[in-house]
């Protein structure tokens, strides 16, 4: 049998921690960022920890 592929977006998108949980960053702090406060993208700035309902999936797609 093939060895299964990475899923290649989910390679870019997603790092694991030391623990075994899953970053991913926050949407909405790439382009548009004029109107915008300073708080608010400060607060996307920061990496966030996958939610428990997901993992499964990207986990399926990493290959892990």
């Amino acid at each position: 049998m093939a060895k299964l592929k990475t899923n290649s977006g989910a390679k870019k998108r997603f790092t694991l921690t030391g623990s075994g949980k899953i970053k991913r960053k926050h949407a909405y702090h790439s382009h548009i960022l004029t109107k915008k406060t300073k708080k608010q993208k400060r607060n996307l700035d920061h990496f966030a920890i996958l939610d428990r309902a997901d993992e499964v999936r990207v986990k399926e797609m990493l290959v892990l």
